[in-house]
């Protein structure tokens, strides 16, 4: 049986702006403020996560309150399932030709993003949050 979290924190790459766009738009779609999203580059962030700083550059990590951690496409499913009350699109995510085929577009947007159109990075907009350089 799938259980999805009643909350969950991502963890994103603060100089990239489609991580940035991506975290905008869960925020709209997150009416009960049930994920809160963190730049990897925070002061602490992943040490608190369990994570090391070499983790966070190749992937956003959503971690639920126990501390369980989910990475890459499968963390974006479970942030939207959370986001939006419903256990339908981590569902979704584990049928597995669909894992499968999300998890190879996530490794290609995550080698790319840097070159791929976005908002203005996190880390530009609030420079005091983001105390990790940007070189991968």
């Amino acid at each position: 049986m799938i259980k999805v979290p009643q909350r969950a924190t991502l963890i994103f790459d603060g100089y990239c702006g489609v991580c940035t766009r991506y975290v905008r738009m869960i925020k709209r779609f997150d009416r009960k403020q049930r994920i809160t999203a963190v730049p990897y580059q925070m002061h602490g962030v992943p040490d608190s996560a369990g994570l090391t700083v070499e983790a966070c550059r190749r992937g956003a990590w959503a971690v639920t309150p126990e501390g369980r951690r989910f990475r890459g496409a499968e963390a974006v499913n479970l942030v939207v399932a959370v986001a939006l009350g419903t256990k339908l699109p981590y569902a979704f995510y584990r049928l597995p030709l669909i894992n499968h085929a999300q998890d190879r577009a996530y490794d290609w947007i995550a080698a790319n993003r840097r070159r791929l159109p976005g908002d203005e990075p996190h880390c530009s907009q609030h420079p005091e949050e983001c105390a990790l350089s940007t070189e991968d």
